[in-house]
């Protein structure tokens, strides 16, 4: 039996030493950390000698790392490079705005007497939405009627007398001053009558502004002031309602530079063109991308901050599902289909920065190969550079492989559905 204060000091050494035994540490390093729990040369000697037993077992019965359990090269899966034509397709994220979006305001002062509509609600455009108290401008247009009616008498009154006058003058019935001052207050009657009717005309829309009405066809937001509120006009006035166009609906998205790019060198980026670019989109939590559209517009200049360029697509809305602001992840096709390089993203590995696969060679040898891969297509990645068509890789058992070791291919489709080879089990 150990003695329990020693078992303690061997079992806290023990996770470092496991560790350091399946790096291929030195025995030396395995050594150096058993020194410190230590506190007698008896002790020391009786885990050292412990200690270089189970090394020596475990370098002479445990298999390397990486190596096949049998003793052989390790199994990995291979497939060969496709080429084929297809179109690609590249991914970003963006956000759904509203293709007009208008907030209500009131154009008269006064106390809101009915709301016509209820929160949600579908509109269309000159629907009345609110009422305002009209009786004050009922009576603003009444007296401005009157003074119209005041003004054409005056006017009819001096248009008479200058007829008359006209008849009299010629026959030298009376002085030219007389003359003058009747033609006088004809021009005067006359710029009354205008600014009379001028006048009704402003209390007659004044009047018509009492029933505020919805400016676009579209969705109705909840009524931010109630029946019974007294609202002013102006700069200051405030908002009653919102009405958003729901259909069609934009979705808004930024692309990097080099995908802007090859739209340029394809010539479609011109609106006749853009729009038969495919684009397809779905929302936070599918996984699919349900909603086909096309482009809009590309903007007409680069965010050199960013190296993107605002990009809108256009997409159909009729029951009303998309709702402005809401994240959308978009896929951005080709203008047609195009020869491709495609490997399932298993087979692509991540050195810092770079992206990287190794190619088989027909020594079964594994080779460390850069590549630059780029959009999606048939479920695949596109690589850009890097590879030609033909050339095996290993697409399953990655981890298993080393630059420059043998291994022992086993060939599989280049699919992502596929399922990675079963490695054989180790004997115990």
């Amino acid at each position: 039996m150990i003695p329990e204060k020693k078992a303690n000091i061997i079992n806290k050494i023990v996770a470092p030493i496991k560790t350091s035994i399946n790096n291929n540490a030195p025995v030396t390093k395995v050594i150096s950390y058993a020194k410190p729990h230590l506190q007698n040369k008896k002790t020391v000697a009786l885990v050292i000698a412990g200690l270089a037993i189970i090394f020596f077992a475990y370098q002479k019965f445990a298999p390397s790392f990486g190596a096949h359990p049998n003793g052989g090269a390790p199994t990995v899966g291979v497939a060969e490079v496709i080429e084929r034509d297809v179109q690609q397709w590249h991914r970003f994220s963006g956000r759904l705005v509203a293709i007009d979006q208008v907030e209500v305001r009131p154009r008269v002062s006064g106390t809101i007497e009915t709301i016509h509509f209820k929160d949600g609600d579908l509109v269309k455009k000159d629907d009345v939405l609110f009422t305002i108290d009209q009786r004050p401008y009922n009576a603003e247009v009444s007296r401005a009627e009157g003074a119209l009616a005041s003004a054409q008498a005056q006017y009819n009154l001096a248009q008479n007398d200058l007829n008359r006058g006209q008849r009299l003058i010629k026959d030298k019935v009376i002085p030219q001053q007389d003359y003058d001052q009747r033609r006088n207050s004809y021009s005067v009657a006359e710029a009354n009558l205008k600014s009379a009717k001028a006048a009704l005309d402003a209390v007659k829309l004044n009047l018509e502004y009492t029933k505020v009405k919805s400016p676009i066809d579209g969705k109705v937001g909840r009524a931010e002031i109630t029946v019974g509120n007294l609202i002013n006009a102006g700069a200051q006035a405030p908002i009653l309602t919102t009405v958003v166009a729901n259909n069609p609906i934009y979705a808004d998205f930024e692309v990097d530079d080099k995908t802007f790019l090859l739209y340029t060198q394809a010539k479609a980026t011109g609106i006749n063109d853009a729009k038969k670019i495919p684009v397809e989109m779905g929302l936070i939590g599918e996984t699919d991308t349900p909603y086909k559209g096309f482009i809009e517009s590309f903007d007409n200049h680069l965010n050199t901050s960013s190296g993107t360029i605002r990009v809108r697509a256009v997409f159909n809305n009729a029951d009303g599902m998309l709702v402005p602001g809401l994240f959308a992840h978009i896929k951005l096709g080709n203008a047609g289909a195009t020869k491709a390089l495609l490997i399932t993203d298993r087979a692509i590995g991540t050195d810092q920065y770079k992206k990287f696969v190794f190619v088989v060679g027909e020594d079964n040898k594994a080779t460390y190969r850069e590549i630059e891969p780029a959009g999606m297509a048939d479920d695949l990645r596109v690589v850009d550079s890097g590879l030609k068509a033909g050339e095996k890789i290993i697409v399953t058992g990655l981890q298993r492989a080393r630059p420059g070791q043998p291994i022992t291919p086993e060939i599989v489709q280049m699919d992502a559905k596929d399922s990675p080879p079963q490695p054989e089990k180790s004997k115990q």
